[in-house]
């Protein structure tokens, strides 16, 4: 692979990916809040333990995002019912109401943007996801 071409991939999906961050529910809400909305919602309720590993940042930085969300009522904390020092953090009705808008949103962008290619291109897209797939996931 030509250097050249490895720096315009690199680029451009970061483009893309600022791109598509942008459409959100809630215009207020930070891309670190809003990844943790969407950890919750696709892996389920966590421990701030396992948010922050999750999202690679100190427990301490991870506790303060958590009050300002549980503050805002987007998400909860709940007490294990056998080891009351073990609390787990998960999604209110109002966090996952603005999880699914903002993938609503995000899908609507991105289809909008992918109807308005020839049909040469979109093949190129689809023979081209699942190597970026595999790129991803290394």
């Amino acid at each position: 692979m030509s250097h050249v071409l490895g720096h315009e991939l690199r680029v451009t999906l970061l483009r893309l990916a600022r791109r598509v961050r942008a459409e959100r529910a809630d215009d207020a809400m930070s891309d670190a809040r809003l990844s943790v909305l969407f950890a919750l919602f696709n892996e389920g309720a966590q421990t701030l333990g396992s948010l922050s590993e999750h999202e690679r940042v100190t427990p301490p930085s991870m506790n303060r995002t958590i009050n300002s969300l549980v503050e805002s009522g987007i998400v909860t904390r709940v007490s294990d019912a056998s080891d009351g020092r073990k609390v787990t953090i998960d999604l209110s009705p109002e966090g996952r109401r603005l999880v699914k808008e903002t993938r609503r949103k995000r899908d609507a962008w991105f289809a909008s943007r992918l109807a308005s290619l020839n049909p040469d291109e979109r093949a190129a897209l689809d023979a081209a996801a699942p190597i970026l797939r595999r790129l991803a996931d290394q």
